[in-house]
């Protein structure tokens, strides 16, 4: 393949080359489809693991221990992608690489609608996961090395949009399917997640690799390895970036967990009919995403006025603010869910800045390595935090373990003080 063209200078979308704009569409589309992915599985995770232990109520503590051990497959699962596919592509290329991940994600999604037990879709789930937390560090490093540096913050929010849309289109998708499936058919969803297969096929025919590894590549002897993360200057680089991706990592996806129980509690105790209450909460999920978008292009417009640091740190401070003033006294379901949570939602944004951020913190032949590990090994994080919480916090009083969350969303925010000072155009 001829090396994809570096115009660091363009100005204009029209000053981009076709090989940019073929990078930025799979690596957008990469993760609209991890967006899906990730939670076709949440939307129908209580019904289908009913089905695979023929359990007649979903209070049956067997299906709340599988789901839970099938949920932490998964988290693990995108951790360990991410280091792994990482590796892969600093190895063999970003755009093979790229395609690897998708290709893996796709078929093990749809894999999952064939399972005969509940271990069966943990393995499923698991070997998706490794995909879809792939897919986020090549997809990274393969923009970062093709697109112009001054870009790069939008490029972030752009790259984010993508993952929230496609969480949208999952909930939607399981919407109109539960309309045409009858009960009991909720596996068969699984087989919409087949369809970035395709993706893969346009990738290696359209998206060479960056100019920036392929000169990486020839010059290299021999070729750094994974421990050289820990070795020399960029030791300080990883142990710090790590830090606050675990931080930060952890306070957004418990917030995310326990927000979503606190408000089924309050309607719950307002004794609001089912029916109304899964409409309510599944409305105020999509004001959430929503601001989340909003907030991308927020935290990339911050970035280029104050530096990728500060900006880091001020969005970790606004949504520790956000989640503290919510939950600091007691407040009403449409309080919390049309004005207090849909902030948070928007200073959730910062998860955009690593996108572009990270990668150039590295060597070109450590790049998705580097990027892949600090930001997934949040993840291990946040599966730990999730447990550890479940058992300090007070037994169904939701406010306090999110007062509790806002803690460590601080600690997130002071922490990333000291990240590595760059500009957003570095």
């Amino acid at each position: 393949m001829t090396p994809t063209p570096v115009s660091r200078d363009a100005v204009h979308l029209r000053e981009l080359t076709p090989m940019q704009w073929k990078s930025g569409i799979a690596a957008w589309l990469g993760w609209l489809f991890d967006g899906l992915e990730l939670h076709l599985y949440t939307l129908v995770a209580t019904p289908l693991v009913m089905t695979l232990l023929m359990a007649t109520s979903a209070a049956d503590p067997a299906v709340k221990e599988k789901s839970a051990y099938i949920q932490a497959a998964f988290l693990l699962g995108w951790a360990l992608g991410g280091a792994f596919f990482g590796r892969l592509g600093d190895r063999i290329g970003r755009s093979r690489a790229l395609a690897l991940t998708i290709i893996t994600y796709a078929l093990c999604t749809g894999l999952c609608a064939f399972a005969q037990t509940w271990w069966q879709l943990m393995i499923f789930r698991f070997i998706a996961a490794l995909g879809i937390g792939g897919e986020w560090a090549v997809g990274a490093s393969l923009l970062a090395e093709t697109w112009p540096k001054a870009w790069r913050p939008w490029m972030a929010a752009v790259l984010q949009t993508g993952v929230n849309i496609g969480v949208l289109c999952g909930a939607v998708v399981v919407g109109v399917l539960s309309w045409v499936l009858p009960p009991g058919s909720e596996r068969w969803v699984f087989l919409v997640g087949v369809l970035p297969a395709l993706l893969v096929f346009w990738i290696r025919r359209h998206v060479p690799e960056p100019e920036t590894w392929q000169r990486a590549g020839a010059s290299a002897s021999p070729k750094p390895g994974a421990m050289d993360l820990f070795r020399g200057s960029v030791r300080k680089i990883t142990l710090q970036t790590s830090a606050v991706c675990a931080l930060g990592l952890s306070a957004w996806w418990l917030m995310l967990f326990w927000q979503t129980q606190h408000l089924r509690k309050l309607l719950v105790d307002a004794h609001t009919p089912a029916g109304e209450t899964t409409q309510l909460v599944s409305a105020a999920f999509f004001a959430f995403n929503f601001a989340s978008i909003l907030g991308n292009f927020g935290a990339g417009w911050l970035a280029l006025r104050i530096g990728n640091r500060r900006a880091i740190s001020g969005m970790f401070l606004g949504l520790t603010l956000a989640i503290f003033g919510a939950f600091i006294i007691p407040r009403d379901f449409a309080a919390l869910a049309w004005f207090w949570l849909p902030i948070g939602g928007f200073f959730g944004g910062v998860f955009g800045l690593f996108t572009m951020y990270l990668p150039p913190l590295f060597p070109t032949l450590l790049r998705t390595t580097g990027a892949g590990f600090c930001y997934n090994i949040g993840r291990i994080a946040a599966a730990a935090a999730s447990i550890i919480f479940g058992l300090l916090v007070p037994v169904g009083d939701f406010r306090i373990s999110l007062l509790c969350v806002s803690l460590v969303g601080a600690a997130a925010a002071i922490w990333a003080w000291w990240l590595p000072e760059t500009e957003a155009t570095d």
